[in-house]
């Protein structure tokens, strides 16, 4: 399963790092990329719960505008 996200507030690598940590810490989660320039993250894994995303992102301190 995939789910695409666009994040707000990115704007360095270590931004780019704490999103990636927050989300690799939920369930489910085999796989983060993110692309700095468009703020799409890419997240691979299974049974992904939207909420769960997006509280992850929400507590690194970045929001996420979009989930599909």
């Amino acid at each position: 399963m995939k789910k695409i996200m666009m994040v707000e507030g990115m704007s360095c690598g270590h931004c780019e790092m704490a999103v990636k940590n927050a989300l690799k810490e939920v369930d489910g989660v085999q796989d983060v990329n993110v692309d700095l320039s468009t703020g799409k993250v890419e997240v691979e894994g299974d049974n992904l719960l939207d909420n769960l995303l997006m509280e992850a992102v929400d507590e690194a301190g970045y929001s996420v505008k979009e989930i599909g």
